[in-house]
């Protein structure tokens, strides 16, 4: 099962009032086909099926008339379409629907408050939503629908919350999207799904923390190389200067820190102070040694083979 039908499953079990039932039914129907005389609403989810035939049948005393088929998307999931034929015109001004093709958004009284505001998105999302599994994709969730006006509304609606929702279009459809794992996170929780919203949060927060740690583990290993090529380059210019003139044209504290670097190619600069102070009981610094090692290759940059 994929984890757009979790989801669904989920909040459409979730109990409503009657004005959050309406709510939801409007964002529903008003993304399903419409008629003079007919309501259609096709869902490939069960759970969405059984709710709104509970719903509509308990607030306007209408059987909806159910068919099951089987798709022909490549998976061929069945297919559930409600077909409501009674008090059409009820229903839709019920809803807030007056005729689909002038009006493109519900009126205000659909979504009044903040519970209202929420059943309405979460209509849309059991409707005409996905979201991909965070365990196996990309973060991204989106919505398609057929019109623009629509479109812009939508997304004013969801950027209430702080979603940072767009859109595109997608040949004839808009696509409405959210991206950011965070926002799609604070959608679940808009909608109330507590499960689902579990369940991504603990793949976050382990993609996260991978992340992290590769981060750390990748800045890390660059650090090492840094070294290594810096460490390199200092061997070389003592090994210079001792072919050439041998080692005791340096400094004796220059000396000391050419020898110990020949001795520990691979330390880093403040490893080295360290086990110089230790063995020679005399204490220097990574300050110390690296002035130091800058004179050492200020005096092989003035040799020449």
């Amino acid at each position: 099962m994929s984890f757009t039908s979790i989801v669904k499953n989920e909040v459409s079990k979730l109990e409503l009032t009657n004005i959050e039932a309406i709510a939801l039914l409007s964002s529903i129907i008003i993304n399903s086909e419409i008629t003079e005389n007919t309501i259609k609403i096709s869902s490939e989810n069960s759970s969405l099926a059984r709710l709104l035939f509970i719903e509509i049948k308990r607030l306007y005393g209408v059987i909806p008339k159910i068919t099951v088929r089987k798709g022909y998307n490549y998976n061929k999931n069945y297919i559930y379409i409600l077909d409501i034929n009674n008090n059409v015109t009820k229903i839709l001004y019920s809803l807030g629907i007056f005729d689909k093709r002038v009006l493109n958004k519900p009126k205000e009284y659909i979504i009044e408050d903040d519970d209202t505001i929420r059943a309405y998105i979460r209509g849309l999302f059991l409707i005409n939503g996905s979201i991909n599994d965070p365990k196996k994709s990309r973060y991204h969730l989106e919505f398609l629908l057929s019109n623009e006006e629509y479109v812009n509304f939508i997304i004013e609606l969801l950027n209430k919350y702080n979603l940072n929702s767009k859109y595109i279009k997608r040949e004839n459809k808009y696509m409405v999207y959210i991206k950011e794992a965070e926002k799609i996170g604070d959608f679940l929780r808009i909608i109330n799904a507590t499960n689902a919203l579990l369940y991504y949060e603990d793949i976050r927060i382990y993609r996260d923390h991978k992340n992290m740690v590769n981060r750390l583990n990748n800045c890390e290993q660059a650090n090492v190389d840094k070294i290594v090529i810096t460490a390199t380059k200092q061997v070389n210019d003592i090994n210079k200067i001792k072919d050439k003139c041998g080692l005791d044209i340096l400094d004796d504290k220059i000396k000391v820190v050419a020898e110990y670097r020949l001795k520990y190619p691979e330390a880093s600069l403040l490893e080295l102070s360290e086990i110089i102070s230790i063995e020679t009981g005399k204490t220097i610094t990574k300050s110390g040694v690296n002035h130091r090692i800058k004179k050492i290759e200020d005096i092989a940059s003035k040799i020449n083979f």
